[in-house]
């Protein structure tokens, strides 16, 4: 078997589809096809939870749901929930970006009508009773983040914040059916998700997710648990995560995301972090840890703070979370994203727990020969990239470089400016990493207007979707015949 492989980015709400994002349906087992067709091993994407303020897939609502959204009308109608009349009765949404306040709102009154329809099924009773330890308390969370007009838990009234016991039971009792809509919802995706992954590995195409290293801080996460957490008496965070400052920006990022308290994640065998990462293990083949030099140290800005120019560095957990991570779950497949201000303590880190790196191509070109991304100080056991959801699409970027800059770019790669992307995506398909992954603007040969995400602002981003009116085929046609001449076709699973 080849030990070269390839594949695509493409988050699954960027996907075609008549609802308005993309879903798990019909349109996704036809890109698992593509994606087999142009001889690609590997789909990676953006962390799958339910997505709150900002819509976000790195600040979920729960690190062990799924984002309700990607459920398939389609596959509801199939289930007998929907009929043909409900579908039809769908508006036409945006094809080009995804409307998120709309698809929620017209989601939801599809998912009404299903969940009416909908009879408990000894295979809903299971899932249930199998996924408790964090269902009920996201389920609960759900509901009462509803009947205070969907503020974060911090808000709320101080009995179900403090969640005092007498008024949790009391909202188990009166909102029961509430209750069993949200856990409905959570088996819908399970189901649908499950059926994709079957049909991905028998197309052979592996499944890279995505686990923030963080968690938000309006989350049934913290909720749920706040010892787990760095919180006051007050359930107020002390400090909270971020960067310094970067290439992404001149005053860091402040995520605002609470830390973790490691010495009692420690004292419980990181008990909160092995079921997470085993859930995550459950709908994909590899997990790519985000942030992951945080587990080497990690930044704490004041709580409160506008910025994130006043931190300081504080020590992670280091190999002894990936030694107990090991022991509870045995060898895990991990891609580490190691990107921005990588000290020598988090290479070291990486490395002894045989983890790839990623190394981006649009951070190659400052003209430091001793630059890590450059394709000839590229090592093995990494992941090349173009870019990432967090960069410009690749032509983007390039249109932006000033003139010297471009040449630089151009000298390298031999090739002239209209020629630039193709000799870009060549340059990484030929690169020594044992993966390579291409986001899907890239390999459309999209411009910066499709962006996916720009760090340190809040709205417009992760909305980007393909079209059908994309040269899908053609682009993907083409990208096969690289794979191929680079030895990558049919990589290792």
């Amino acid at each position: 078997m080849n030990t070269r492989a390839s594949g695509i980015f493409l988050h699954p709400t960027s996907l075609p589809s008549s609802y308005g994002i993309g879903d798990l349906g019909l349109q996704a087992l036809r890109w698992i096809d593509q994606l087999a067709a142009a001889k690609q091993s590997f789909w990676q994407f953006c962390p799958l939870g339910p997505t709150g303020y900002g819509d976000s897939p790195y600040q979920t609502l729960c690190s062990f749901a799924g984002n309700t959204l990607l459920i398939s009308p389609y596959e509801l109608r199939s289930m007998g929930l929907l009929s043909e009349a409900d579908l039809r009765a769908y508006p036409k949404l945006p094809d080009h970006i995804v409307d998120f306040g709309a698809v929620i709102s017209e989601k939801e009154k599809l998912f009404r009508v299903a969940f009416d329809h909908f009879t408990d099924t000894p295979d809903f009773v299971e899932f249930c009773a199998k996924e408790a330890a964090w269902l009920d308390g996201y389920a609960l969370f759900r509901v009462i983040k509803t009947l205070h007009g969907e503020k974060p838990w911090w808000e709320w009234e101080a009995p179900y914040k403090k969640r005092e016991k007498d008024a949790l039971n009391t909202v188990s009792e009166k909102f029961t059916d509430d209750l069993r809509y949200h856990k409905f919802l959570q088996y819908l995706f399970d189901h649908q998700w499950k059926k994709l992954r079957a049909f991905a590995v028998k197309q052979g195409v592996s499944l890279i997710g995505d686990v923030p290293f963080y968690t938000a801080y309006d989350s049934s996460d913290t909720w749920t648990e706040p010892g787990q957490f760095m919180f006051d008496k007050k359930l107020t965070p002390v400090e909270v995560a971020g960067v310094p400052p970067d290439y992404f920006s001149e005053t860091g990022q402040l995520w605002g995301n609470p830390l973790y308290k490691w010495d009692a994640m420690k004292d419980g065998g990181y008990s909160w972090w092995r079921r997470r990462i085993q859930k995550t293990l459950e709908f994909v083949d590899y997990v790519r840890i985000d942030h992951f030099r945080a587990f080497d140290s990690y930044w704490a800005i004041p709580y409160g703070n506008p910025t994130a120019v006043k931190g300081k560095w504080r020590k992670g957990p280091g190999r002894r979370f990936f030694d107990a991570i090991k022991e509870a779950l045995g060898d895990l497949p991990f891609i580490a994203e190691d990107l921005g201000d990588i000290t020598e303590g988090v290479t070291r880190l990486r490395e002894t727990i045989g983890a790839p790196g990623m190394k981006i191509l649009q951070f190659a070109f400052d003209s430091n020969p001793d630059n890590p991304y450059l394709p000839y100080n590229i090592t093995k056991d990494s992941v090349t990239y173009t870019g990432t959801h967090d960069n410009d699409t690749s032509l983007g970027w390039f249109s932006t470089l000033p003139a010297d800059g471009k040449k630089r770019v151009c000298d390298y790669l031999g090739c002239s400016e209209s020629g630039f992307l193709e000799a870009l995506i060549r340059c990484a398909l030929a690169s020594p990493s044992w993966l390579c992954l291409i986001p899907m603007q890239d390999v459309l040969a999209l411009g910066g207007k499709h962006r996916m995400n720009t760090p340190g602002t809040m709205f417009g981003n992760w909305q980007w979707r393909m079209t059908q009116k994309m040269p899908i085929y053609e682009k993907l046609a083409a990208l096969s015949e690289m794979t191929q001449v680079y030895g990558r076709a049919g990589g290792l699973r």
